[in-house]
């Protein structure tokens, strides 16, 4: 075949390839009018006129056009939304209160009157260290004191009637004093071969049993208030100025992924880590049916409300080679195009930044049949106010705002 025959072949084909996808192709007309390409869409609606049927292409084949001319769309109004600027964080829990037990004096066990895991109150018995030397010098220090007591008695009677000096009344006062303090001495050695507990709360596996030999360094367990649990967690340094005492927190715990515990903040650290870029931050968490526990790891949202930027339905967002947009319905039931960029995508609103004022009317179904500055009718609206009963074929069945 001859150059200008395959020439001509090739420029054939693309002609029926334009054609095609000019035709059928939804987004064609738009694309079209951005580089002034005018006469295809023209020519298919002088067409579909002739015919006689609106909204219909010759040859009887169903547009995308509703009758009178103009696109059947569903609308719903734009809204205006804060923007959620949600952090998230791990944390470590920890009992509001723990302290770890250690006995005040040496000695060997003679009695553990608690079991491990026990729930405790204050001053509740945890051990017994051997007291018999104890109990005899409180015995001693007691005789002693009744000694001395009976001694001034019978000096003061004797001074009264002038048969013995004030020096030895004063000394044998002073002996009294001494006696007292020495049994106060021996009560206290007594008091601390029994271990207490300093706090209520829950009582760990004990390390010691019966018959060790323990000193003051031995840890005989640790007891936990975790009647609340305090949950340490850091924060990027970029929320270092909006972490504030009192701040509300959602926490779940890695363990019980189900369960979601409201707690606030209460204490901030007062500097950013240097080689992380964080602060410290300290919440806590109500723990009344007592299902945390210290150590458990913890997922710590924190939200903070943010700017305010239009919202509109997820379904009115269209994307071309240009980016993100939006159909606006103008007077006139004119379809105007409207840049948007999305700043935060929710359930059921997407927050966008572009020209748009609360209650402007978007298109969020029959979008496919919308070109710039053709004419809208909106489902619901009057027929002779350019508006149908009927919802645009295809368009998913859900509720429609106006």
């Amino acid at each position: 075949m001859k150059a200008w025959k395959q020439l001509l072949v090739s420029a054939g084909l693309v002609a029926v390839a334009f054609v095609g996808w000019a035709k059928f192709y939804p987004g064609a007309d738009a694309v079209l009018a951005r580089h002034g390409i005018d006469w295809f869409s023209t020519a298919s609606t002088d067409a579909a006129s002739q015919s006689g049927v609106p909204g219909q292409r010759p040859g009887g084949a169903p547009g995308r056009r509703g009758s009178f001319g103009g696109a059947l769309v569903v609308t719903e109004k734009a809204e205006i939304g804060v923007v959620n600027d949600r952090l998230t964080a791990i944390g470590t829990g920890q009992p509001v209160r723990t302290v770890s037990i250690r006995p005040l004096v040496a000695g060997q066990i003679v009695d553990i009157p608690v079991a491990s895991g026990a729930h405790v109150e204050a001053g509740d018995v945890i051990l017994r260290l051997d007291s018999k030397e104890q109990e005899l010098d409180v015995e001693r220090a007691r005789l002693t004191l009744d000694d001395a007591e009976r001694k001034v008695a019978r000096l003061e009677s004797l001074f009264a009637q002038r048969a013995v000096s004030s020096v030895d009344l004063d000394t044998a006062r002073s002996e009294l004093s001494e006696a007292r303090v020495a049994l106060r001495s021996a009560e206290l050695a007594l008091e601390r071969r029994t271990v207490t507990a300093p706090i209520g709360g829950s009582l760990g596996i004990l390390a010691v049993n019966v018959g060790d030999y323990v000193t003051t360094q031995t840890d005989v367990a640790t007891i936990d208030d975790r009647s609340q649990i305090l949950v340490d967690f850091y924060v990027p340094e970029r929320f270092a100025a909006r972490m504030q005492v009192g701040k509300e927190v959602v926490a779940t715990a890695i363990a019980r992924p189900g369960d979601r515990f409201e707690g606030e903040v209460i204490a901030v650290d007062n500097r950013v880590d240097e080689a992380s870029r964080t602060l410290r931050v300290q919440a806590r968490i109500p723990n009344e049916n007592d299902l945390l526990r210290a150590g458990m790891s913890f997922e710590v949202t924190l939200r903070f409300e943010g700017e305010t930027f239009p919202s509109v339905d997820p379904l009115a967002i269209q994307w071309d080679s240009s980016g993100s947009y939006v159909w606006r319905v103008g007077q006139g039931g004119k379809a105007e195009r409207v840049d948007v960029a999305i700043i935060q995508r929710n359930a059921d609103r997407v927050l966008v930044k572009a020209d748009l004022a609360e209650g402007d009317v978007i298109v969020t179904e029959g979008v496919q049949s919308v070109r710039p500055g053709g004419t809208v009718r909106i489902v619901g609206s009057a027929p002779g106010e350019g508006g149908d009963e009927k919802r645009p074929a295809g368009a998913p069945q859900r509720g429609a705002g106006s």
